[in-house]
């Protein structure tokens, strides 16, 4: 009898094949035969997945959103009402949260680099400009509902605009995230944290 494949098993194996090439030499050398190759496949046997590489990181892109997602939902489950915690308790929170948008592992690096090159691609290629835009309005949507229940807590000082303070935090979580994937010497992961607590700390009420 001929071996079952789960297509969706093949599919992630594929994106992960995906992610270890764009991390490793980047967006522009991802072409189906080279991720063919990383994942052990022939070009036939991928292109029975994705018909094309705009498919392959259309999925990807995804794929990578959907998992974070998932630990994004995760830590907001776990903390529970944020209110019933002390402000010091908080703050820990809140970071261990954005700090899921950070290169700080191996996983988070790949997912950051893939990120990054996906919206450099996106700046000339229209075919991925609209899942480029929805990524970043979901990344200010999650910072802002964060800052949003932190004030609603007393967490915050008084008097802060919720909405200067999303992209301040926003353009600190982007630039932290390219740097420590461009220079890893220069900002690692206990640096990357670091910032960020100090950053919220500044927002904090005293």
């Amino acid at each position: 009898m001929p071996k079952y494949v789960d297509p969706e098993a093949r599919r992630r194996d594929v994106v992960d094949a995906l992610f270890r090439v764009v991390v490793r030499d980047g967006l522009q050398r991802a072409s189906l035969r080279a991720v063919a190759d990383e994942a052990g496949l022939n070009i036939g046997s991928l292109r029975h997945y994705f018909a094309s590489q705009r498919e392959l990181m259309d999925f990807a892109m995804q794929s990578m959103l959907d998992r974070l997602g998932a630990r994004l939902v995760r830590r907001v489950e776990e903390a529970g009402d944020l209110g019933r915690h002390p402000g010091p308790e908080r703050l820990r929170l809140a970071v261990e949260l954005l700090a899921e948008l950070l290169p700080l592992d191996e996983v988070r690096r790949a997912e950051v680099a893939v990120f990054l090159d996906f919206n450099t691609a996106a700046r000339t290629s229209p075919e991925f400009a609209g899942l480029a835009r929805r990524t970043a309005v979901g990344a200010r949507e999650l910072v802002r509902r964060l800052l949003g229940r932190l004030e609603a807590t007393g967490t915050l000082r008084p008097g802060l605009d919720l909405d200067t303070e999303t992209e301040r935090l926003t353009a600190l979580l982007d630039g932290l995230g390219m740097t420590a994937v461009l220079h890893p010497d220069l900002l690692g992961a206990e640096a990357c944290l670091a910032v960020l607590r100090g950053h919220l700390g500044d927002l904090a009420a005293h």
